[in-house]
């Protein structure tokens, strides 16, 4: 291909390498040069026009596109027009995307002219997804490049295809242990449930037995008589050697283990072994998440009957750190400071109180004290220490309704801009030294000290204990317990919005602590809420 600047009369004919602009005049990159562009530049005073022309066997880009990126396709995919020396695949079904990895680098080390690039091997994709383009550099390949892109492309097991999901029926066996609730194993079928969906795959048998081989061993035979092609286990404790429960259930079974562990964090304690031609998962505790982990990289790759072999898993090693788990211990360039057992208060005062219709509500009486008097006294009266209170609208009338607590104040000039700018200043007040912090409103007169105690009790950083939640008949209330590991990111909620949205985030670092009544679901909001509370204490 010949490539350079040449006078607007020599240019025709060739393809124009760069959009000129000169007044009126336009011509745009990649333009067949006609005789009406050579005139029009010469009146514009356009001296010289960049062109590139083929030479004889050269195959354009489009062309050259269009072709390697259907030799390159299998299985479940298409391609698209090319434009630009550019042809993309796309996915025809949902499954899981295999590549021939050495074939594409192979491909992408012939010539500079050349490339191809892709979506993550194993990627799980939906029809219509893309998933890989092949792109030609210059305007046009020559003839020996191209017949040696072609032939790479021709001798791969494709390139490029998509797998489809073949496994549709799935068995769950959880084990038990004293202390595990019961809502924990149905919140893991629900999670599991929405895992299996994109692959067309559900649960159709499941069993809740001890944490014992002999009953597990019972219970995979059972999944098993019932259909499933793929056994899952949640333990009730993690799989600590291969010797532990759930490895031996399976070979009591008559199955073997493949391999144990993966490289990959989340998702470091898999167990993956087969029983009677079925694939069977020893899942580790992150497969309860909803979070991307290491158990997902398998049970994907399993539901598309594609095998994960001992050689797959510990190849997953570079890629394989997903996140920071927040759940345990993670260095800082700053170190955390040691676990001190104390925990702040942070109550938000600063509203305006929009639909009380005119008065402050935190200034409204119940027993004879103010709402927001009425939650410092139980901050005040917990184990919680600094009490930091947040006012904003009419502070100073609501200070004088705290008169002689021994409270810490910050103010909140914003707080027109909603409930997140009362939680960022609240944090910003407190000391470096606390564990964590309760998060408390002001207009919730029945949550007592008691109950901020139990959310401070329930505190494990150990365990992963790091948001404690108050609950009543399922539903989840306020006050909540942070731990200081989320400040920074509590500090970045905006609106007029708490941080709910986080606390199903991190969802395995919640835990849930029973509320007496309702208290911790009753806010003072209107002036209806108002005499109710006050009619409902009366008759207390």
């Amino acid at each position: 291909m010949k490539f350079g600047p040449v006078r607007p009369d020599d240019a025709l004919g060739g393809t124009a390498v760069h959009t000129i602009r000169e007044g009126s005049f336009v011509l745009k990159k990649g333009t067949i040069v006609e005789p009406s562009h050579v005139a029009a530049a010469k009146a514009a005073g356009i001296a010289e026009i960049v062109v590139a022309r083929l030479d004889p066997g050269d195959v354009a880009e489009d062309g050259a596109a269009a072709a390697i990126a259907e030799a390159a396709l299998g299985e479940g995919v298409r391609t698209d027009k090319a434009f630009t020396g550019r042809c993309n695949l796309f996915a025809e079904r949902a499954g899981i995307l295999v590549v021939d990895r050495e074939q594409i680098d192979a491909m992408n080390r012939i010539d500079e002219a050349v490339t191809i690039a892709t979506l993550p091997a194993y990627k799980p994709v939906v029809e219509g997804e893309m998933l890989a383009t092949v792109k030609i550099i210059p305007f046009a390949v020559s003839g020996d490049v191209f017949m040696r892109a072609m032939k790479t492309a021709q001798a791969a097991k494709p390139l490029v295809r998509v797998a489809p999901y073949k496994i549709r029926k799935v068995g769950v066996v959880s084990t038990m242990l004293p202390g595990l609730s019961p809502k924990v194993v149905d919140k893991t079928l629900k999670i599991t449930e929405e895992r299996l969906a994109p692959a067309g795959a559900r649960i159709v048998a499941e069993r809740r037995v001890p944490h014992d081989g002999r009953a597990l061993a019972k219970a995979i035979r059972e999944v098993e008589n019932e259909g499933a092609e793929l056994v899952i286990i949640f333990g009730a404790s993690a799989i600590a050697d291969r010797r532990d429960v759930i490895p031996a259930a399976i070979e009591a079974v008559g199955g073997t283990i493949e391999h144990f562990g993966m490289p990959v964090d989340p998702g470091n304690l898999m167990l993956i072994g087969q029983a009677h031609g079925r694939p069977v998962l020893g899942a580790p505790g992150c497969a309860r998440s909803p979070k991307e982990n290491g158990f997902d990289w398998v049970l994907m790759r399993l539901l598309a009957g594609l095998p994960v072999t001992r050689a797959d898993i510990t190849g997953m090693g570079v890629g394989g750190l997903l996140m920071e788990i927040v759940t345990r211990p993670q260095p800082r360039e700053e170190p955390l400071p040691r676990t001190t057992g104390r925990f702040a208060a942070v109550i938000l005062a600063a509203g305006r109180s929009t639909r009380m219709g005119g008065p402050n509500k935190l200034l409204a009486t119940v027993t004879g004290k103010p709402l927001a008097r009425i939650a410092a006294e139980a901050a005040l009266a917990s184990q919680a220490q600094p009490v930091v209170i947040v006012t904003g609208h009419q502070s100073e009338t609501v200070r004088d309704a705290l008169k002689g607590l021994p409270l810490q104040f910050a103010h909140n000039p914003d707080f027109a801009e909603g409930l997140s700018t009362s939680l960022r200043a609240g944090l910003a007040a407190l000391p470096d030294d606390i564990d964590g912090a309760v998060v408390m409103l002001a207009d919730m007169p029945q949550v007592d000290a008691a109950l901020i105690d139990r959310l401070i009790a329930a505190y494990d950083a150990e365990k992963g204990a790091l948001i404690a939640v108050p609950v009543t008949d399922g539903k989840r209330g306020n006050p909540v317990l942070w731990s200081r590991r989320f400040f920074p990111e509590l500090m970045t909620v905006s609106g007029d919005v708490g941080a709910r949205h986080l606390i199903g985030k991190y969802a395995e670092a919640v835990v849930e602590v029973p509320a007496n009544g309702a208290g911790a679901l009753t806010d003072i909001d209107t002036p209806d809420a108002l005499a109710a509370l006050k009619a409902e204490l009366e008759r207390g």
